[in-house]
């Protein structure tokens, strides 16, 4: 089975993308299936289906969605063997762009979108940066200078990744990363699998609940940011 991981900020388009891409994938006759993973609730399970395209959804509640992926990754792909799909995709929550669930050795997408900045490329953190594929959204909705220079700051994050433009409305451009992922290699198991890049370093009391703020109020193991960098 293929798995592919798909990473990206919370309404960047993922889910139009896979969707269309899953069109170029049914006309090969592969069987597909998608791991949908929010923080508090969703309903494209419901658009999955309505496209036969068949789903797992995970809600992590109050735990962090990338840690909640990595615990929960193995039942993931357990479930898509029993499905004997061809390929599982794996959508993020798309919150935190300091985390990345993208496994070593398993091929990485991330989605980003114009709108977001010309500078957010720097800004979007592991999963663009340690992404083998790299799709840029709602590029019809900026002028056509602002493209080229979100397109040479992707090259600057990331030079080694793939990079199209797709249109989640139309699907043009979908063909490409469909055959990105058609050409990528099955495996057999996630056991003894890594993640590309670590989680937040950080333990504290925060995490646990505690709401009253200040740094003296942190206790356990915090790794604090250098604000003068």
């Amino acid at each position: 089975m293929k798995l592919i991981t798909f990473a990206g900020s919370h309404a960047s388009g993922k889910t139009s993308v896979i969707l269309k891409t899953c069109e170029h994938l049914f006309a090969a006759n592969l069987s597909v299936g998608v791991m949908k993973l929010d923080s508090i609730s969703t309903d494209d399970d419901k658009i999955y289906m309505a496209n036969n395209i068949k789903i797992l959804k995970y809600i992590s509640g109050n735990v962090c969605p990338d840690h909640y992926f990595a615990s929960h990754i193995t039942e993931t792909f357990n479930w898509g063997l029993s499905q004997k799909l061809d390929v599982l995709i794996t959508e993020s929550a798309g919150l935190c762009g300091r985390c990345a669930p993208h496994i070593r050795n398993v091929p990485a997408v991330c989605v980003i979108d114009c709108l977001a900045g010309i500078s957010a490329p720097y800004k979007t953190g592991p999963m663009l940066f340690f992404a083998d594929y790299i799709v840029v959204t709602k590029g019809d909705l900026v002028s056509p200078a602002e493209r080229e220079v979100f397109l040479r700051n992707i090259h600057y994050a990331n030079s080694r990744a793939k990079v199209s433009f797709i249109n989640g409305l139309s699907g043009q451009g979908s063909s490409r990363l469909s055959s990105f992922i058609k050409s990528s290699v099955e495996i057999e198991s996630i056991k003894d699998k890594f993640l590309r890049f670590t989680m937040p370093s950080a333990s504290c009391n925060f995490c646990s609940g505690q709401t009253w703020v200040g740094n003296s109020s942190a206790g356990g193991r915090i790794k604090w940011g250098n604000e003068n960098a």
